[in-house]
């Protein structure tokens, strides 16, 4: 008996002893917690793996852009020490999460994950740096309101051009406006050049749909929506 209680305390030790170690660690953070781990651990490689365009119209201070979709993601990665901890970030949090998932897969002990992307964090209204080139502004909020001001519905569409979701549903977004040209406008926001325009309309993610009635908002939607669900909102 005694035996087998000196096992069963042995695994309660070893339990206790390995999340104070930190191996029952978080690794998807909210913004506020990816900030806090980013002052943590000042030492820690911060990656940004959106393409090298959305990287220079803004992103995290002191972030190094490591494409998700180059060629060379793997070659650049390798030369990180896989031991310690690295913070990784993305648009709305896809790429991220599958380039945490590589890069665990290749043995990277500690991996973060900005849960909900850039734009989570620009909706808790945190830092980043400067725009190393000079982005295209896109509307300003003025600007989105006029566009609202219809007697149709007004169905408005943020997407990105690297999206899939996005470029999946365009081509039905295209033929209801055409089909439904009396009844509904389709305004197409791109998120990549509207950054301050997304951050006060609380975009998220991508695709983000937004019904408008007679300029109020009666439908809002994040993520791939099929047309039939689509047409369902726009009787």
């Amino acid at each position: 008996m005694k035996k087998y209680f000196f096992i069963y305390a042995s695994l309660i030790f070893v339990f206790f002893n390995s999340c104070t170690n930190g191996k029952a660690q978080k690794y998807n953070l909210t913004p506020i917690e990816f900030a806090d781990k980013i002052k943590e651990l000042p030492e820690a490689p911060l990656l940004d793996v959106r393409t090298p365009d959305e990287f220079s119209a803004g992103h995290l201070e002191k972030a190094q852009n490591i494409d998700w979709n180059g060629a060379d993601f793997i070659e650049q990665i390798e030369k990180l020490d896989k031991s310690k901890p690295i913070l990784v970030y993305c648009l709305s949090g896809g790429r991220s999460g599958q380039a945490a998932t590589k890069m665990r897969s290749l043995g990277f002990e500690q991996v973060f994950e900005l849960s909900g992307g850039i734009m989570k964090w620009r909706s808790e209204q945190l830092p980043e740096a400067e725009s190393s080139t000079a982005a295209v502004e896109g509307y300003t909020m003025a600007q989105y309101e006029a566009l609202l001001n219809s007697d149709k519905l007004v169905l408005v569409d943020v997407y990105a051009e690297w999206c899939g979701p996005c470029k999946k549903m365009k081509p039905f977004l295209d033929e209801i406006s055409k089909e439904m040209a009396d009844k509904v406008v389709i305004i197409r926001i791109d998120a990549d050049k509207n950054k301050a325009l997304c951050e006060s309309l609380g975009v998220e993610g991508l695709p983000t749909l937004k019904l408008y009635k007679n300029k109020t908002l009666v439908w809002d939607n994040l993520g791939f929506v099929t047309k039939e669900v689509l047409l369902e909102k726009l009787k």
